[in-house]
């Protein structure tokens, strides 16, 4: 009986020994599972966190350069297709009736685009106002004009460098003032040429930036 129940005893500690380290081992392995899970996650999670603070700082980045491009350099100048001593040589205004600057774009025989500089040197501004110096109207017009007669002196469209008379007016509007400092950018474009009656009729718009500030329709007449 002593026998039987030690021998018993012994087996069903082995017994327990061998069902221990049976159950120990899938222990083991869920453990190391849930282990490569959660670094896994940790990883994924910081390759997402550090992408999306790249991606965020990317257009701060692009804010940066370009805050560091001196303001000066950032816009380009505007081309010349005609200087000053060119245009001389067609318009026979002068100093101090001559109103346009530079030829920034021609098509002979169909259209021009000028510019004028409006400085607080130009002789109108004393006058015109002491208060508040305003280009006066008739002189955005007298200069657009000019822009015409550009388009209409030439040769190529049956011109003459001799003559040129301005001859009316049509539906102008002011649509803006033009003040010191700013840059008139008028754009003149033949609609319409009668040579045997030497008239042509061109529409025209002034602009300082992308805001129109006078347009209409213009006459010009050409003879002795």
């Amino acid at each position: 009986m002593a026998s039987t129940a030690l021998s018993q005893s012994l087996f069903s500690t082995l017994s327990s020994h061998r069902n221990l380290e049976n159950g120990s081992l899938p222990l083991k392995r869920s453990m190391l599972k849930q282990s490569l899970v959660v670094s896994r996650s940790h990883s994924l999670k910081t390759h997402f966190k550090n992408s999306f603070i790249t991606n965020c700082a990317s257009p701060e980045n692009d804010a940066t350069s370009k805050s560091e491009t001196p303001i000066e350099l950032r816009y380009p100048a505007f081309p010349t297709v005609m200087d000053i001593n060119q245009i001389r040589e067609i318009l026979p205004h002068r100093f101090p009736f001559l109103l346009v600057d530079r030829v920034i774009e021609y098509n002979p025989g169909v259209s021009a685009v000028a510019i004028k500089n409006v400085t607080i040197n130009d002789n109108f501004f004393p006058g015109h106002f002491p208060e508040r110096p305003i280009m006066p109207g008739v002189l955005m017009v007298e200069a657009m004009a000019q822009v015409g007669g550009i388009v209409m002196l030439q040769p190529e469209v049956g011109g003459s460098r001799e003559n040129f008379f301005f001859a009316g007016v049509d539906k102008v509007r002011f649509r803006k003032p033009v003040v010191a400092g700013d840059t008139l950018v008028m754009r003149m474009t033949l609609i319409k040429l009668q040579k045997r009656f030497g008239i042509a009729k061109m529409e025209g718009k002034a602009y300082v930036g992308e805001d129109v500030v006078c347009e209409g329709e213009f006459l010009m007449a050409m003879g002795s």
